[in-house]
């Protein structure tokens, strides 16, 4: 491995968490936004009273949700260049489904890391994958909201008015 490789928040990792919603959601299919969010949401379980988080809780890590859309980008075209991930055009827009291999693959992967990511993929799409809109938006809304305050108790406690 040298030097350049990054799998951390990378496109690879981001692909997978990708293939991992969609595939626990075949049929239905999600459009980028609810990628971003419902990404987001596989990442930090434990802070919507699921499973314990994919990832450590660090502070102000709701301001993710503000950045990830490149990353998931990059993460469904990695994934779809493999046939993992379907990108689907209709009159409502682009939407992405599970790509026909990517149960397969996802079988042939044993890591406790991509065990742990499924059973989270599965808790948000049961919990989270049909929900509408609007419920959908005020719940990601709550994060921002968190983040707001968070912002500024590290300014009350830096001195910053």
């Amino acid at each position: 491995m040298n030097s350049q490789t990054i799998t951390f928040n990378s496109p690879l990792e981001s692909g997978l968490r990708l293939v991992g919603l969609l595939t626990k959601a075949y049929p239905i299919t999600y459009d980028i936004q609810r990628l971003v969010i419902l990404d987001y949401f596989v990442v930090h379980t434990g802070d919507l009273g699921g499973p314990e988080s994919l990832h450590a809780a660090l502070p102000m890590r709701s301001k993710e949700l503000l950045v990830r859309r490149k990353l998931i980008e990059s993460g469904l075209l990695l994934m779809m260049s493999r046939n993992l991930i379907e990108r689907i055009v209709s009159p409502e827009g682009i939407s992405y489904a599970a790509g026909e291999m990517s149960e397969t693959f996802l079988n042939a992967l044993t890591s406790p890391y991509l065990q742990r990511l499924l059973e989270r993929a599965q808790w948000v799409v049961d919990n989270f994958g049909i929900m509408n809109d609007e419920l959908l938006k005020s719940t990601t809304r709550k994060f921002f909201d968190d983040w707001v305050e968070e912002f500024h108790t590290i300014q009350q406690s830096l001195g910053v008015q």
